[in-house]
């Protein structure tokens, strides 16, 4: 019961900022913008970190250079810690748009101290612009986002213009629809709630633009943790700085389309926070300038992915429970009420929010968010090694999400050289997809089939993620490593290869 209680407090969460998003909308709509003109636009640094992207490095810069803003102004910097043929691609690509007129560099890093992190870092000591745009491999801006995105600096003291992610393959599978309802319910409500109010909000990485003072009075990118945008962010508003968010400045961007992809990069948001949390949370809860909410905001924000561990905790325990017949409710009605409430708190603001945001496209939506559900439920394995990992203070390497290019839907990226084999977790989520099975077993002989609906949406996802990781796995055999995980990898003696430090 003390594991439900503190599982509906973050559900109760997100209801409360549905509220807030819905009444920040007018605060979008008063804000004064800048129209710069092709003699007034200011410098602009625009940094493309890349590790091993080559299915879509070419997209990415081509659409760098496509921008509808003046060549002198803008300052790219690929910064290539590749150590495969992307490199000799960008290369190529540079050299061409230099030719054309473009002030463009590439900075090859052959030791990648610090990971993405690093490569920013040492890319913001030669950075010529006043603003700095960031975008990683697999997103595409729009010609317009510069002038859009520059055009909401007014006031000095805004440090980050965050814009919203697109999703050129949302249409590609189950998963990559469950993936994309995820991302738009962050952006839609969490980011456009925190939005130019009091809250803290966070840069997302990729498609934003940072004041270039603001990075480094901020203290600059560091690189002790796997989420660094979260922890800059964090400094910058801690500071006094100002983070917005624009949901009508939209970049594209690929989803993952392998379930090893996607649980990689769960797994570094999630390890990410906690890293975040044990680094910046008593910091923030003792800053005197902020207010309550400010600070109950950010203790969710960064300790959210605790409640993977909890759902696990109480999963196990409750077909224990059941065979002891002990007395979890004290009236029969107790649980249509409790199962009532948790439809009334969960799935119900979520559906309604799916109306307000998408409107006549609703249904198609609410189908995705059922796709969500059973997602969210079987990566929780994936995300409580990744909790543990960050409390234990494991070290881990920066694993980048591999990207294959892949838009249509008759599109193969199995025998792509960045496909990931499978991983020991896989193993968990094959125990509690069995489990699952036990516990509606459980159910039903005890006499409490009103436990079957939940735990059955809750088993489906175990089983819908531990057999997508079975079958996308690439075929390791006669390769020359073999990953075991979404931490380390060892290769067939069992040597880690070269692990610096983060």
């Amino acid at each position: 019961m003390a594991i439900a209680w503190i599982m509906t407090v973050y559900t109760l969460n997100f209801n409360y900022l549905s509220y807030r998003s819905t009444r920040n909308s007018v605060n979008n709509k008063i804000r004064k913008k800048i129209n710069y003109s092709a003699e007034t636009c200011p410098q602009v640094t625009i940094q493309l970190p890349i590790y091993n992207e080559k299915y879509v490095t070419t997209r990415l810069i081509n659409a760098i250079c496509s921008m509808d803003f003046p060549k002198e102004r803008m300052d790219i910097q690929v910064l290539d810690d590749s150590d495969d043929e992307t490199s000799s691609i960008i290369e190529a690509l540079v050299e061409k748009y230099k030719k054309d007129g473009f002030n463009i560099s590439a900075f090859h890093r052959v030791n990648r101290t610090g990971y993405k992190a690093g490569a920013l870092k040492e890319g913001l000591e030669f950075a010529k612009g006043e603003f700095i745009a960031i975008f990683d491999a697999d997103f595409i801006p729009s010609s317009d986002f510069l002038r859009k995105a520059l055009s909401h600096f007014d006031d000095s003291k805004i440090g980050l213009v965050q814009g919203r992610w697109g999703h050129i393959n949302e249409k590609y599978s189950i998963l990559t629809k469950a993936q994309a309802v995820s991302l738009d319910f962050h952006f839609f409500i969490e980011q456009k709630a925190k939005s130019l109010t009091h809250l803290f909000m966070n840069f997302n990485g990729t498609a934003g633009i940072w004041r270039t003072l603001c990075i480094k009075d901020a203290g600059g990118w560091h690189t002790g943790t796997l989420v660094e945008d979260l922890d800059l962010s964090f400094r910058a508003q801690m500071k006094g700085w100002k983070c917005i968010f624009d949901e009508d400045l939209v970049v594209n961007a690929e989803l993952p389309v392998q379930m090893n992809a996607a649980k990689r990069q769960q797994f570094r948001w999630a390890k990410g926070s906690v890293q975040v949390a044990k680094k910046l949370l008593i910091m923030l809860l003792s800053h005197r300038k902020l207010s309550i909410d400010t600070k109950i905001q950010i203790f969710i924000q960064l300790t959210k992915h605790i409640i993977n561990p909890l759902f696990l905790i109480q999963f196990l325990i409750f077909p224990i429970l059941l065979l002891l017949n002990y007395q979890i409710y004290d009236t029969a009605w107790a649980p249509a009420l409790g199962i009532v409430a948790y439809l009334l708190l969960g799935p119900a603001t979520y559906l309604i929010m799916i109306r307000k945001i998408w409107g006549e496209n609703w249904r198609t939506k609410a189908l995705h968010y059922l796709f969500m559900i059973f997602y969210a439920g079987g990566i929780s394995i994936n995300n409580s090694v990744a909790i543990f990992d960050a409390l234990v203070g494991k070290r881990n390497e920066f694993l980048r999400t591999p990207k294959f290019g892949i838009v249509e839907k008759n599109q193969d990226w199995r025998n792509n050289k960045y496909a990931l084999p499978f991983t020991k977790t896989t193993l968990l989520e094959i125990f509690f997809s069995a489990y699952g099975c036990f516990t509606i077993a459980i159910s039903l002989l005890s006499g409490n089939p009103i436990f079957v609906p939940l735990i059955s949406i809750q088993t489906i996802g175990f089983i819908y993620v531990a057999y997508l990781s079975i079958i996308q796995s690439r075929n390791i055999k006669n390769k020359t490593s073999l990953y075991l995980g979404p931490s380390t990898e060892y290769n067939l003696q069992g040597v880690r290869p070269n692990d610096p430090l983060t």
